[in-house]
């Protein structure tokens, strides 16, 4: 089962599995897995009273996985800044899990609606497909495609900090490259490009800087430009296959789905959302996985606290006993 909320839309839907084309799919982040939900897309929220999600209907946590300590983090960050340095690079994207435990069993059906509550402007979701289950909330766009006018809108979205605090030019050197990265791509697929000012983008307790763009593609180029923008320099870094090459040495863990994208298509449009702020559920624990931009000014200490910031989204949204 599968049931999600589009941005900005409180009507809750799910799939109805009675055809054998997918109306929404789950990519992990090196495209190498796809996990789908077939048959169209329906109106679930009496389908939902009737569900119970508890802890206790998933699988055990079989994976063994130990989270980072905040010494070994700030150890690894300091070992990638110096990277960063030596090839002088824009940014680097790192991540790491947090593991919960801490509790007896979890309502994950009124944890999915705290966390709906927490983030309308998101695409907010929850699956078990009896293999997998996860839940998250997100925001970042990586494309929506009209099928009628063949409009295509995409955003680049990076920069974290708490929404009281001011941008910094570490904050906005790392939101440049992104935008650039973007830019530069749809240029490739269209003549009609338009991009708007960069602006404060509230994600429940933290912002982060955004930037808009709209451009008229041909349709069968759709498959062809989702391939290029993914993954973004704010999941991935600059240059793309250099930075993905040494999140596979750095990082301690697979990122499975997290930072790969969620296709949603409907009559109308064909939506891709970035899979962030999300984790992997299971009876007797529950992975959060976080991460952020790296840049030659970062400061360990600091984005070891964007990270606890970071899984509060889903973390603080857990109804547990």
């Amino acid at each position: 089962m599968i049931y999600f909320k589009l941005p900005f839309d409180e009507t809750l839907y799910s799939t109805d599995q009675k055809q054998n084309t997918e109306s929404v799919s789950f990519h992990s982040f090196d495209v190498l897995r796809q996990i789908d939900f077939k048959g169209s897309i329906t109106e679930a929220s009496g389908q939902f009273e009737k569900t119970d999600i508890m802890s206790e209907d998933l699988l055990k946590d079989g994976s063994r996985f130990k989270a980072e300590t905040k010494e070994e983090y700030t150890d690894t960050l300091h070992q990638i800044i110096e990277v960063i340095k030596d090839y002088q690079l824009p940014k680097l994207v790192y991540s790491r899990r947090k593991i919960f435990k801490d509790f007896n069993s979890i309502d994950f059906k009124e944890s999915f609606v705290k966390l709906c509550a927490s983030y309308p402007n998101a695409f907010r979701y929850i699956f078990n497909n009896g293999e997998n289950a996860w839940m998250g909330a997100f925001s970042e766009t990586l494309g929506k495609f009209n099928k009628k006018t063949h409009q295509f809108e995409t955003m680049s979205l990076a920069g974290t900090l708490p929404v009281s605090e001011e941008w910094t030019e570490k904050e906005i050197e790392e939101q440049k490259p992104v935008t650039s990265y973007i830019q530069n791509i749809l240029r490739n697929y269209s003549g009609s490009i338009e991009m708007s000012e960069t602006y404060d983008h509230i994600s429940g307790n933290i912002k982060h800087l955004r930037t808009d763009f709209k451009a008229q593609i041909n349709p069968e180029d759709l498959d062809n430009l989702i391939s290029d923008l993914h993954p973004t320099p704010a999941v991935c870094g600059i240059p793309k296959d250099f930075c993905k090459q040494n999140i596979q040495k750095f990082e301690k863990f697979p990122r499975e789905l997290y930072a790969g994208f969620i296709k949603v298509e409907t009559d109308e449009n064909v939506m891709f959302f970035v899979n962030l702020r999300c984790a992997k559920l299971y009876k007797d624990s529950v992975h959060v996985f976080v991460g952020g931009g790296i840049t030659s000014q970062s400061n360990p200490e600091k984005e070891w606290q964007e990270t606890e910031l970071k899984s509060e989204a889903v973390l603080k949204n857990l109804v547990v006993s």
